[in-house]
């Protein structure tokens, strides 16, 4: 990634080898508007006989519009007319084949914490701003927060996966809306982390994550410091 010096341009084209090696934004968009019709539709729905590929396309850029959410697939399923079991059946295709993946909540039985809910995060974010056809530059977008969690979220695990090290991911929020982006779990001890773009931006550890985990660590995550959080040391 040669130091995210092209950090913008990752949240925007995603980090296919072949989008990375193209020079001009025409070619960049057009290789990715491709690949979603092509791999998406032809090979991933052809080999699974998935007659409905409306249905998956429409699933996929509502999960792309609710990047960093929790979501309901009940909700889910009444948007798009159809059964939960089906929206769980395509979600979990689409995870066997590095779509996406599926991020839980957090909790040590605590009853004020949720989590039944489930978040959803797009392994490249080239592919899922194809999806809503959205590429324009990162200071036009309402996303940018969404596009940067996402980002942290998956770098933060290839990092893990290729320095051999296993963790569980999770999510933490309260019923009262207090909430961290990532918790970390590895040889039963977690870490918690906290997604901002700028490290202008003000974060406070929320009161009841201080409270009920007071030897946690927080680390706020920003674009001057992402290469440590996300490359091996």
């Amino acid at each position: 990634m040669n130091a995210f010096q092209s950090l913008d341009e990752l949240l925007i084209y995603g980090s296919y080898p072949e989008v990375q090696n193209l020079s001009g934004k025409n070619e960049k968009e057009a290789y990715l508007r491709e690949l979603v019709n092509n791999y998406l539709l032809k090979d991933i729905l052809t080999y699974e006989n998935i007659r409905s590929a409306g249905k998956i396309m429409d699933l996929l850029r509502l999960i792309a519009y609710q990047t960093g959410s929790e979501v309901s697939t009940n909700e889910l399923g009444r948007n798009l007319s159809i059964s939960k079991n089906t929206v769980e059946r395509y979600l979990d295709l689409l995870s066997k084949v590095f779509v996406v993946f599926r991020v839980g909540g957090y909790s040590s039985n605590l009853r004020k914490e949720v989590v039944k809910s489930s978040k959803w995060y797009f392994w490249d974010l080239g592919l899922r701003n194809a999806l809503i056809s959205d590429f324009r530059p990162l200071e036009l977008r309402p996303d940018k927060g969404q596009l940067w969690e996402n980002f942290c979220f998956y770098e933060r695990i290839k990092m893990n996966q290729y320095s051999g090290k296993f963790a569980e991911y999770f999510f933490w929020r309260t019923y009262d809306g207090q909430e961290l982006d990532m918790i970390e779990r590895s040889d039963n001890r977690i870490t918690a982390f906290e997604f901002k773009y700028s490290q202008k931006v003000k974060s406070r550890i929320p009161a009841a994550f201080a409270t009920n985990y007071p030897e946690t660590d927080v680390k706020f995550i920003h674009k001057l410091n992402i290469a440590e959080f996300v490359l091996p040391g």
